[in-house]
């Protein structure tokens, strides 16, 4: 699948199923890929990733002969940072953070060519190394997913005009985050949490704008889907797939142990 693919799909509100990937290991990134998951995203907000670290990490994914397509979290808003990042050439970028309208506008912008934004120009690894420059200025605006995460207050404040952005074509719950915000921390069943959570996919839908979310068990998915009405999820993390291989094989050989004569 190609980003131009993602996108489209995307927008469709296709259900779509990715996951999460702290790791600055490509060989975990190449893995992942090879599991055939529709998306990857590869973080830079909450991990030891640089970009160096991220541009190898999408090397890996797109070496890979699978569907999945890497997209690239950033650490913020910052237009520098958006940049530096969709130079890679990724097939999305979520922006986390989100606290205001304005925040929310110049974020989206900066993922834009002009005349629709203000990003930047270069040959980077997006216009294969300045070979393919005038197709991605012409194309990248339709072709590369800009992903907005709606996890704080500021956020659900402004959320109406926020999803009439133009250029925006789908919002992530984050619900850490959120609940953190909204003083009910973890606590995803709480009236607050779920009074938000129901705003922003009714706003999200009256918009058609597609939502998503993280789901951290197999269980979760069928509630994140069903329950919440998401759109596409990412269904775990990379640590979180080490950390629940590894007891699991550790309680199995436990038991032969101790079954043992």
């Amino acid at each position: 699948m190609d980003s131009a693919d993602f996108a489209d799909r995307l927008r469709a509100g296709e259900k779509l199923v990715g996951a999460w990937s702290m790791l600055s290991e490509p060989v975990a990134a190449e893995v992942l890929a090879d599991e055939g998951l529709d998306f990857l995203v590869l973080d830079g907000e909450h991990s030891e990733n640089t970009v160096g670290d991220l541009a190898d990490l999408t090397r890996a994914v797109d070496a890979v002969e699978s569907e999945t397509v890497p997209v690239i979290r950033a650490p913020s808003s910052d237009r520098a940072a958006i940049r530096r990042l969709l130079d890679l050439g990724p097939a999305g970028i979520v922006i986390p953070q989100i606290e205001s309208v304005s925040e929310a506008r110049a974020a989206v912008r900066a993922t834009q060519y002009p005349p629709a934004g203000n990003r930047g120009v270069a040959g980077g690894r997006a216009a294969g190394y300045g070979s393919d420059l005038a197709a991605s200025v012409e194309n990248a605006n339709r072709t590369v997913a800009t992903i907005l995460q709606i996890e704080t207050t500021g956020a659900l404040s402004g959320l109406g005009e926020i999803v009439a952005l133009d250029g925006l074509d789908a919002m992530f719950v984050g619900p850490a985050d959120l609940s953190a915000q909204l003083g009910v921390f973890g606590d995803f069943e709480s009236e607050r949490f779920r009074a938000a959570l129901d705003r922003i996919v009714s706003e999200a839908n009256a918009a058609d704008l597609p939502v998503g979310t993280l789901a951290t068990s197999p269980e979760s998915v069928r509630r994140r889907f069903d329950d919440w009405e998401m759109d596409f999820l990412v269904a775990g993390t990379d640590i979180g797939f080490l950390r629940a291989g590894v007891s699991d094989y550790q309680g199995a050989v436990e038991s032969a142990a101790a079954e043992s004569p």
